[in-house]
C-alpha cells in the first residue's frame, strides 16, 4: 500500500496547475478508498520549502499587486485571478498540513485531504471562469503571503491551525459576501455563484482548523482563546481586521470570547 505522505509530497511538488488538480483528486479518491496508508513509523518530513508552482504568476510584494475595479471584464478577470491564486496556494497548504504533521489521528488527515480536494475543485472552477473571460491563471502578478505563513508555522501544528485556517482563511469569510454583492451588482452572476460555493465550503475548512487547533491546545494544556490571541498578537496581528462575519465565524468554530478579543484588537477610528 502506498503512503499518504508520499502522495502528499507528489501533489506538493507538482508545478503544473492542471496536473496538481488531477493528482489531488486522484490522491483524495485513493485515500477515501483505503488505498493510502498513514504509517506510524514514517520519517520526519523534510524542512519546508517552496511548493511546485508555475513560472507565472510572478510573485511580488502585496503592495505591488494592482487593485482592479469590477466594472469591466478585465477588472473582474484580475479579481478572479487573485482568488484563483489563493485557492492554488490553499491546495498546497492542505497537502503540507497532511505531510508535515506526523502522528496525528487519522481524522486529521481525512479532514485535510478533503480540504485539498475541495481547494483543487475551487481552483478548477475559477480557472474555467477565467477562460470564459478570455484570461488565464498567470496573467497577473500575485503575492506569496499564504505560503510565507506556512513557513512561519512549519514547526507547530497548533500554530499552523491557529494562523492559517483561523486567521488567513477566516479572512475570506469576512470579505467574500461583499465581493459576491459587487460581482452581482456588475451583472457577473456566474462568478458570484462560484464565490458563493467557495464561501459555503470555506466555512467547513476553517471549522476543521478550529477543531484541530482546539485538539492541539487540549494536548498541550493551553487555554484556546488566550493562546489564539497571543499568537495573533505576536505573529499575525496585521492580518486581522474587521468587520467580522460573526455568523460564518461562529459556524467555523469561533467562540464569543474569541470574537470579543479580536474586536478589541481593532484599531480605534
Amino acid at each position: 500500500m502506498h503512503s499518504l505522505f508520499d502522495a502528499a509530497q507528489r501533489c506538493l511538488a507538482e508545478a503544473d496547475p492542471a496536473a496538481k488538480v488531477a493528482l489531488t483528486h486522484e490522491a483524495a479518491a485513493s485515500f477515501r478508498a483505503g488505498a493510502l496508508s498513514v504509517p506510524e513509523d514514517a520519517s520526519p518530513p523534510a524542512l519546508i520549502a517552496a511548493p511546485g508552482r508555475p513560472e507565472k504568476p510572478r510573485l511580488v510584494h502585496p503592495r505591488d499587486v494592482p487593485q482592479r475595479g469590477m466594472g469591466t471584464v478585465e477588472g473582474r478577470a484580475a479579481f478572479l485571478h487573485a482568488i484563483a491564486h489563493i485557492e492554488f496556494n490553499a491546495i498546497n497548504l492542505a497537502w503540507d498540513a497532511v505531510n508535515r504533521f506526523r502522528g496525528m489521528p487519522v481524522e486529521f488527515y481525512a479532514d485535510w485531504v478533503g480540504v485539498a480536494d475541495d481547494e483543487a475543485r475551487h481552483f478548477a472552477l475559477l480557472a474555467a471562469r477565467l477562460a470564459e473571460l478570455g484570461a488565464a491563471y498567470g496573467d497577473h502578478d500575485a503575492h506569496n503571503g499564504l505560503w510565507e505563513m506556512a513557513e512561519k508555522t512549519a514547526d507547530s501544528c497548533l500554530t499552523r491551525m491557529a494562523l492559517v485556517p483561523r486567521v488567513l482563511e477566516a479572512r475570506g469569510l469576512d470579505v467574500t459576501p461583499g465581493m459576491i454583492a459587487r460581482l452581482r451588482s456588475n451583472g457577473d452572476n456566474a462568478s458570484a455563484e462560484i464565490l458563493e460555493l467557495i464561501l459555503r465550503e470555506e466555512v467547513a475548512h476553517v471549522a476543521a482548523g478550529s477543531r484541530w487547533y482546539h485538539w492541539c491546545c487540549e494536548r498541550e494544556g493551553l487555554a484556546p482563546a488566550r493562546e489564539f490571541i497571543r499568537l495573533v498578537r505576536e505573529v499575525a496581528r496585521s492580518s486581522v481586521r474587521g468587520p467580522f462575519n460573526r455568523p460564518a465565524r461562529a459556524a467555523a468554530g469561533f467562540g464569543d470570547d474569541e470574537m470579543r478579543l479580536l474586536e478589541a484588537m481593532e484599531p480605534k477610528r
